[in-house]
């Protein structure tokens, strides 16, 4: 671990010392919170998994993308920036949810993000399944007040139940739109694709206020139209960016619930992500990572660079 100073921050452990492969795995080796006096951000995992609603397995999420997350290097040349150096990064471990109870689990992971909120000005979380994402919304809120929420998903995720359940992975932003979470005029949906139910679901997803941007637009019109419409939609509020790891095509996230063919590259989403670094990013969340599913850790490293970018994204610039 790089040695603090009183201006720098604490830094990911020496590759040259210690090899990537050798060390405990916090995210990208980085310090744990409990090491550190304050963090700018803190990664958080939420090993919860209980509102999915085909295959399950993304309890296991953060520890799987941590394990990836070794991989990372302290310059990122796309950004030209060092993320752990430009701000303080910590680990905060992961928050004890409850497996059986879906309402206390949220009610959980509220109450441990409020927490970590005092110690850390922003939060990445690390899922865990995309229920994960109203709570964390519920703690933003109190912070920030309504915000734009910039979603990749291939799923709309805004379905009023599932089986008559009112929070599960499929229902977050519905239930945070209706408590006023969500600053739905500069809101947006990014990589929505694949079959639904029926052609009412776009239609409610646009009675709520989300503007999308289909994968069928992304291929048409390709990722700087994307960019363009992203930017202009958000503006300057601020933002909460929530990236479900089925976005991704299944060839470079098959490790997931609920697959969708014909998604995003990692180069095309690591692209939009680049281009959000003047937002004024507030937090955000990468889920659905399901390990039982993932040959050759190709989702956790997606879903590891994915996490690496937003904290870029989220470091101050010169």
């Amino acid at each position: 671990m790089q040695p603090p100073t009183e201006s720098a921050p604490i830094g990911p452990v020496d590759a040259s010392v210690v090899p990537r492969f050798a060390g405990i795995a916090t995210f990208a080796r980085l310090p744990r919170l409990d090491e550190v006096e304050r963090a700018d951000v803190a990664v958080v995992g939420i090993p919860f998994d209980s509102g999915v609603s085909y295959r399950p397995g993304a309890r296991f999420g953060p520890a799987h993308v941590r394990e990836a997350s070794r991989l990372l290097r302290p310059y990122n040349p796309a950004q030209d920036v060092f993320p752990f150096g430009a701000q303080q990064v910590a680990d905060a471990g992961d928050l004890a949810v409850n497996p059986f109870d879906i309402a206390e689990a949220v009610r959980q992971v509220e109450a441990g993000a409020r927490e970590l909120q005092e110690r850390a000005t922003k939060l990445v979380a690390i899922g865990g399944d995309h229920t994960i994402a109203l709570p964390l919304l519920r703690a933003i809120h109190a912070q920030h007040g309504p915000v734009a929420v910039l979603h990749f998903d291939a799923h709309l995720d805004t379905w009023d139940t599932y089986f008559g359940a009112p929070t599960t992975h499929g229902t977050p932003f519905r239930r945070a739109s209706e408590e006023g979470l969500i600053d739905l005029t500069a809101s947006m949906h990014v990589g929505i694709r694949g079959p639904l139910y029926a052609k009412s679901d776009l239609e409610d997803d646009a009675r709520l206020g989300f503007s999308i941007v289909t994968s069928e637009y992304l291929e048409e019109h390709g990722v700087a139209s994307a960019i363009e419409r992203m930017r202009a939609r958000i503006g300057d509020a601020p933002l909460y960016i929530s990236i479900d790891i089925d976005v991704l095509d299944p060839a470079h996230a098959p490790g997931t619930g609920t697959p969708e063919a014909g998604g995003l590259t990692s180069r095309e989403l690591l692209r939009m992500l680049r281009a959000l670094a003047d937002r004024n990013i507030v937090g955000a969340d990468v889920v659905e990572v399901a390990p039982a599913y993932d040959h050759a850790q190709l989702t956790a490293v997606a879903a590891s660079h994915v996490a690496y970018e937003l904290i870029s994204a989220m470091a101050p610039r010169d």
